[in-house]
């Protein structure tokens, strides 16, 4: 009988030779399993909660942004009158009528209207050579290099489409001559309202929508 035999026990029972069973305890799968779940739904959560923490410091702040940009656009929408330009009035601008096509009485005709529209008038008639029937246009205003360019401007509100040019006179008067594609000076109301955008430009945002 082995040492390790208690007494009474014997027979089948009986423990022989220098190995003897090991006590383990009984596994808890159960435990296991339920560990398991529970590391997963943590890591779920964890999960969960980065995401929206990552939400609130991008997702929040992009729909600010968006809001601001919608803002923006609405109030760049609205165009800002920027200060009044300084024109000359028409009464300061001398305007020289010059007919460069084969119509005849064209330049009186027009140097007539853009009195009535308070033009000062100089002298009236047919087109210089070097222009006569070369203005393929509606008409070209030619000035001196030293005439405003304001005095360009306010003249051209009269004629759509005039093409500008300057010479070496020394004097501020303004030559307009009639080119071929002219049909008559624009209406005074179209004038009118060309001459107020050029007196008031009006400014928008330069962002995108």
């Amino acid at each position: 009988m082995s040492m390790l035999t208690p007494p009474g026990m014997g027979g089948k029972y009986r423990i022989t030779g220098d190995k003897y069973p090991r006590m383990h305890r009984p596994r808890r799968r159960g435990r296991l399993v339920f560990g398991i779940v529970a590391a997963v739904v943590a890591l779920g959560l964890v999960g969960w909660g980065s995401l929206q923490l990552i939400h609130l410091f991008t997702g929040d702040s992009h729909k600010v942004s968006a809001a601001g940009q919608q803002h923006d656009c609405k109030a760049g929408a609205s165009p800002s009158t920027a200060p009044a330009k300084a024109l000359p009035a028409p009464a300061k601008i001398k305007v020289n009528v010059y007919n460069a096509t084969p119509r005849g009485g064209l330049a009186k005709s027009t140097a007539d209207e853009l009195k009535k529209r308070g033009f000062t008038i100089g002298k009236v008639g047919n087109a210089p050579a070097a222009f006569d029937k070369k203005i393929p246009g509606t008409a070209l205003l030619l000035g001196s290099a030293r005439t405003p360019g304001t005095s360009f401007s306010v003249l051209g509100t009269q004629v759509k489409g005039a093409t500008q040019k300057t010479d070496t006179r020394k004097t501020g008067d303004v030559d307009l001559i009639i080119g071929t594609g002219f049909k008559a000076l624009d209406t005074k109301q179209d004038a009118a309202k060309a001459l107020a955008t050029l007196a008031h430009p009006q400014q928008t945002s330069a962002g995108k929508c």
